[in-house]
Formats: C-alpha cells, sequence, structure tokens
C-alpha cells in the first residue's frame, strides 16, 4: 500500500511514533538502494532540498531536482501530467509547492501510484514539524518523544503553514501551544492541517498579547513575517507585526532558560534580533540538522521499515 506523507493531521499516533522512531534509530544505505526521489521546488529553499538529498542519498538512494522553471506546474504542463511523468520513474516525490490541492492531483491522476511527501504548501509544512519535534525532544527529554507532555511552547507573530503543522504535532504529544498574534494573522478554522480541531493531547491558546504568550513558556518558536507570495504586503505586515518581534525584552518574559526555535530563513531585526537568534539558548542549527533527520524518518516509513 502506497504512503503519503502530506500533513501531520493525516498521520495516526502509530505512524508518527514510528517516524519519530526512525529518524533517529541506526540505518543503512540498504532503504532506498537503487531508487531514485523526485524533488519538485515551485519554491526555493536551501535546508528542505540539502535535507532531501542529503537523506535520499545516506539510505542508498538518488534525488533528482526540478525547479519551476523546468516543470512549471500549470504553466508548462499540468499537475496531471507532471505527476503521470514522475509516477513512470520514480516510486517517490517530494514537493514543495504553492497549492496543496497538487497532492489530491496527482493522486488521482497517477492512481495513488506515486507516493507523495509534502515538503511545504500553502496549508502545512509537516517535514518541518517532524523536525521541530525531534529538537525539542533532544534538548528537553534525551530524543524521547513521548516524554514531551506537558511542555509549554509559545508561537509569536503570523501563524502560517508552519504553525498549523507544529501545533498539530506538539499538541497530539501533549504539549500545551499558545499562538501570540494580532487578530487578522491568528489562527482560522480552514484547511487539511487544523489545530483547532485537535480535541486531545495538549492545550491551544490563542492571544493578541506576545508577552502573554510567552509567560511560562518553555519554548519560544517564530517565523518570517512575509512569506513568500505574501511581498505586496509587506508595509501592512510589519506594522501589524513589529510588536510581536521575538527579542531579549520579550524573551524575559518566558521561563528562566527558555529556548528560542526559528525554521529559518531568518530576517535578522525584523521578526527576530540577533542577541536572540545567536544566544547559547538558541536551537535553530539542531533544527537545521533534524530537518534532515525528518526526511530519513518519513522515508524510511514509507519504504515501511521497522525499528
Amino acid at each position: 500500500m502506497i504512503k503519503h506523507f502530506e500533513t501531520i493531521e493525516q498521520q495516526g499516533q502509530d505512524d508518527l511514533a514510528a517516524i519519530y522512531q526512525l529518524a533517529l534509530a541506526a540505518f543503512d544505505d540498504e532503504t532506498l538502494k537503487g531508487q531514485g526521489v523526485a524533488l519538485v521546488f515551485e519554491h526555493p529553499s536551501l535546508r528542505t532540498r540539502a535535507s532531501c538529498s542529503t537523506a535520499v542519498h545516506e539510505l542508498g538512494g538518488y534525488a533528482t531536482f526540478f525547479s519551476d522553471e523546468e516543470i512549471g506546474l500549470d504553466s508548462r504542463e499540468s499537475v496531471e501530467d507532471v505527476g503521470r511523468t514522475l509516477a513512470e520513474m520514480y516510486a517517490i516525490a517530494a514537493l514543495r509547492v504553492r497549492n496543496h490541492s497538487v497532492f489530491a492531483r496527482i493522486r488521482a491522476a497517477t492512481n495513488d501510484r506515486l507516493a507523495l511527501i509534502n515538503l511545504l504548501s500553502n496549508e502545512a509544512h509537516p517535514t518541518q514539524a517532524v523536525a521541530d519535534v525531534l529538537t525539542l525532544a533532544e534538548y528537553f527529554a534525551n530524543g524521547d518523544v513521548s516524554a514531551l507532555a506537558g511542555l509549554n511552547v509559545a508561537y509569536v507573530g503570523d501563524a502560517t503553514n508552519v504553525t498549523r503543522s507544529l501545533a498539530v504535532a506538539l499538541l497530539r504529544l501533549g504539549v500545551n501551544v499558545t499562538i501570540g498574534a494580532p487578530d487578522d494573522y491568528q489562527l482560522r478554522t480552514q484547511g487539511v492541517e487544523d489545530p483547532l480541531l485537535v480535541r486531545a493531547g495538549g492545550a491551544l491558546r490563542l492571544t493578541d498579547s506576545p508577552n502573554d504568550a510567552v509567560k511560562d513558556a518553555d519554548a519560544v518558536y517564530t517565523d518570517a513575517w512575509i512569506s513568500m507570495g505574501a511581498e505586496s504586503q509587506a508595509v501592512k505586515r510589519r506594522e501589524a507585526l513589529s510588536p510581536y518581534r521575538v527579542d531579549g525584552a520579550l524573551m524575559a518574559h518566558a521561563k528562566e532558560g527558555a529556548v528560542l526555535l526559528h525554521c529559518l530563513p531568518a530576517h535578522r531585526g525584523e521578526e527576530i534580533t540577533d542577541e536572540v537568534l545567536d544566544a547559547p539558548n538558541s536551537l535553530v542549527w539542531r533544527q537545521v540538522f533534524h530537518r534532515r533527520s525528518a526526511m530519513i524518518g518519513i522515508l524510511r516509513w514509507m519504504k515501511e521499515e521497522n525499528v
């Protein structure tokens, strides 16, 4: 049976637990031996491309990169025809796309015979969420994901696709999540990755106060204010989100020793300051490391490896 990894929400608890375990368990280079993974990127990325290509190589496979200019989903060629082409040559395609609907369209066009990984869409960023969970577990629980229950994590700024996948993943592990954002940039019930619909696990709290959001937080997370595709809103966004900048003054409202997370790229001096990003309690580079771990876990899970 073909497995897909499109959102955190679509995965069962056992599947997520297996991914977390496989991400850190010893492995060899036989899992993808002689197999290719197609990397389709409508959006550019340093960490996503590097982590994917590295993980595929370490598992014995090879990765082929296709840029937006080469493929042109629905401009040079239809999404369906791209999917049909890739399905003739690859068993797995990992995609970074503008519209989440691409995944359903490819699944329908290929009769569900091409395994799909969501590397980022407008609605979810599940591979980043897996990396974030692994990072927090490494720091707070000696790598034991199940021991994160009761932790308090605050996300401050624009509640984006990153926020959605992160919150769903953490809530399902029993982590308490607070989102601090102005009303126009706060979570809404919508889409395929919806933390507001998680009914078990940790508590979710929404606030428009950045100081209140980080109160009692063990970890503070932020992301860019101006996401790809939102450049025309730059002035409006900077004005609305400037009170939510993560700096030393804001971190002082969190628990003593609280850690800092950011999925990068960071816009230093905008959503975050150097003093925080480069501080000893910043985990951003461990997040980068665990982007590779996350991809290894997801690929091994797709190939039905056991721990």
